[in-house]
C-alpha cells in the first residue's frame, strides 16, 4: 500500500498547488463518502483519474474524480441514466456524465449530495461499507498532456 499510496502522490504533485489542494480534498470526501469503494487510479495522457468502485474491476466504477491541468471534474459513470432533477450533469455521451468542481465543498450541497447516493443506488453491484477498499494504480502512460 505504501507504494501505491507514494505513486498517487507523485501524480497529483505533477498538477499546478491549487489543482493539488482540490484533488486531495475532493479525494478525502469521496473516500469518507465511499469507504468500501477501491480507488482505480489511472494517470493517462489527457486526465489523471480516481475511479471509486464497488470491485476492483474498472466496470464497476460508480464515479471517478477525473483531473487535467484545466481542472478536476466528478464523473458519473452511468450519468446518462442517472436521474438528475437540477440539471447539474454535463457532456452528451451515450454513457458518462461529469460535473466540474471549483471546492470539495460542492459534494456536500444537497442536490451533488443526491446525484451520489443515486449513483451508489444503481451501481450494478452493491458498495459494502465497512470494508476498507483498495488503492490500485492500474494504468500510467508515458506520454503526457502537461499537468500545470
Amino acid at each position: 500500500m505504501a507504494d501505491a499510496d507514494a505513486q498517487l502522490a507523485s501524480f497529483i504533485e505533477r498538477f499546478s498547488p491549487d489543482n493539488q489542494a482540490l484533488i486531495h480534498g475532493v479525494r478525502a470526501g469521496l473516500k469518507a463518502r465511499l469507504s468500501g469503494a477501491h480507488e482505480l487510479v489511472y494517470d493517462n495522457y489527457n486526465f489523471f483519474v480516481i475511479g471509486y468502485c464497488t470491485t476492483e474491476r474498472p466496470s464497476d466504477c460508480i464515479l471517478s474524480l477525473a483531473a487535467s491541468a484545466k481542472g478536476v471534474s466528478l464523473s458519473f459513470y452511468r450519468g446518462s441514466s442517472l436521474e438528475d432533477p437540477g440539471g447539474l450533469l454535463q457532456g452528451s455521451g451515450t454513457q458518462n456524465r461529469f460535473l466540474r468542481l471549483e471546492s470539495p465543498a460542492i459534494l456536500t450541497e444537497p442536490a451533488v449530495d443526491d446525484l451520489i447516493k443515486r449513483a451508489v443506488a444503481g451501481a450494478p453491484v452493491p458498495l459494502v461499507d465497512g470494508v476498507p477498499g483498495r488503492l490500485i494504480i492500474r494504468s500510467i502512460s508515458a506520454r503526457q498532456r502537461p499537468r500545470r
